[in-house]
């Protein structure tokens, strides 16, 4: 059998239309738990279309053209509690966030514009664990470097936190150290970005540089954007200092003689005053010297029977 090229025309459109005559769009969407995500519609709303958002077969969102109707999760299905508080819809453009996106959330989200020419967008949401605080343990006087372990766009933009203070941002191609805030005016020029992986150097780091780190990191596309954030925590310990200044150690030299010294005449006196003779004592020798042999003996002296 035949088909004409009218009929295979027919057929190329509703495979990539569908055969309800709707064109679908799909887009991969991979995050991390924690994350935020803003899935776009691409429209600016013009008070003729109709947004709708789905979630798994659940509508979850809609927005109409003149703004006279909008609704997220449990005012557009009473009792569902999934997303409470964590839906935000733009008036503007229909566009869905979903902040601090949880494994549950992943699947498959459906936008429908109801318009002159309807279309339909499917977003597939992948959620990966969230990856641990980095740890890192360093002494005084070393350097240190947090790794943002991303590979960075054009469009990123990157902005570390000491201690939830701003300290470096990225926008763009420019990239700046916050000199405005106390903890600069510590480090000083110790701070060192990486405007191409927006990875940070901290260099003779010091025991005040102990703390937490936090990476926020803005991904954006025509089709969605993705606010993550990554944890560092830095412990800095001291390192005892084994050098001692010529004045410390003729100090210590001089205060050493003085104890042995001391100690040396402490021995002395106790043996002289050990063997020191005592004034009514008579001498052994001298009283050898007086015996000329021929005096009787001393009866204390004789044996007794």
């Amino acid at each position: 059998m035949k088909i004409s090229f009218n009929e295979l025309s027919v057929v190329w459109f509703l495979l990539d239309h569908g055969l309800s005559g709707v064109s679908t769009d799909r887009v991969s969407v991979p995050v991390m738990e924690g994350d935020s995500v803003t899935l776009h519609t691409g429209v600016e709303t013009k008070h003729q279309e109709d947004i709708k958002w789905y979630f798994s077969g659940v509508r979850i969102a809609q927005i109409s053209g003149d703004l006279s109707f909008i609704c997220t999760n449990v005012q557009c299905n009473e009792g569902t509690e999934r997303f409470r508080d964590r839906l935000k819809l733009d008036h503007q453009t229909g566009s869905l966030t979903i902040t601090n996106i949880t494994d549950t959330d992943s699947g498959e989200y459906k936008l429908k514009i109801i318009s002159s020419s309807d279309s339909e967008k499917i977003f597939s949401v992948s959620i990966d664990a969230v990856p641990a605080t980095e740890l890192y343990e360093t002494k005084e006087g070393e350097s240190v470097t947090l790794d943002a372990g991303v590979i960075k766009h054009p469009n990123d933009v990157m902005t570390w936190y000491f201690n939830e203070t701003l300290i470096a941002e990225i926008t763009g191609n420019q990239s700046k150290i916050c000199t405005d805030n106390q903890y600069i005016k510590k480090c000083r020029d110790r701070l060192e970005l990486d405007h191409q992986t927006g990875t940070l150097t901290i260099t003779n780091i010091r025991i005040t540089d102990s703390g937490e780190y936090k990476l926020k990191i803005i991904s954006s596309s025509s089709r969605f954007s993705v606010n993550r954030v990554k944890r560092f925590s830095v412990s800095v310990t001291a390192v005892p200092d084994s050098s001692l200044s010529a004045a410390a150690v003729a100090g210590v030299v001089v205060a050493a003689l003085l104890l042995a010294a001391a100690v040396a005449a402490g021995v002395v006196y106790r043996h002289r005053h050990r063997h020191r003779r005592s004034p009514t004592a008579v001498p052994q020798n001298e009283e050898n010297d007086n015996d000329d042999g021929n005096s009787p003996p001393d009866p204390k002296d004789l044996p007794v029977r």
